[in-house]
């Protein structure tokens, strides 16, 4: 018999759960502040800016294209040069334009010396920023470089006749 003692309810284990809840109102409390913030940053200071005549910084220079095609003619923007004149056009142009870039587009199959040389006389006449034109190949195409020459130009091609 028990004498008078009522039954004892077992002790609750603990609770061994993670809460999330406060977790994710912490979460949306930044995602609000954030959303409402975002605009502010972007647009923070406004100003009325002067007004220039200068280029801007995303313009390009002025650009040339010099050509050598396989025979090994020169052509400055499609026309026919030659050897003895090239460092006077360029000249020319460097002196109107210094900043004027030299866009070299050459013929795979020219030897490298020659395209070295061209360079150096654009360099010589004061055009110090030259670059190479090439067109890319396909993936696949069974070109191991991916590269080949630039396009002609068609009078540097023989595709036109010249004056």
């Amino acid at each position: 018999m028990a004498f008078g003692r009522f039954p004892r309810p077992k002790e609750a284990s603990p609770f061994s759960d993670i809460n999330v809840t406060p977790m994710v109102d912490v979460m949306l409390v930044l995602l609000v502040i954030f959303i409402l913030t975002a605009p502010l940053l972007t647009s923070a200071i406004r100003m009325d800016l002067p007004q220039s005549q200068a280029a801007q910084a995303g313009q390009a220079p002025e650009s040339i294209s010099l050509s050598l095609n396989a025979q090994g003619e020169l052509f400055v923007n499609d026309k026919a040069v030659d050897e003895a004149t090239l460092l006077a056009r360029l000249q020319d142009i460097a002196s109107r334009r210094p900043d004027t870039e030299v866009q070299l587009r050459a013929d795979q199959t020219l030897a490298y010396g020659r395209v070295l040389q061209v360079m150096g006389t654009a360099q010589q006449a004061g055009l110090s920023r030259i670059g190479f034109v090439a067109t890319t190949t396909e993936p696949g195409s069974g070109s191991g470089s991916g590269l080949s020459s630039g396009p002609m130009p068609p009078a540097a091609q023989g595709l036109v006749p010249r004056p």
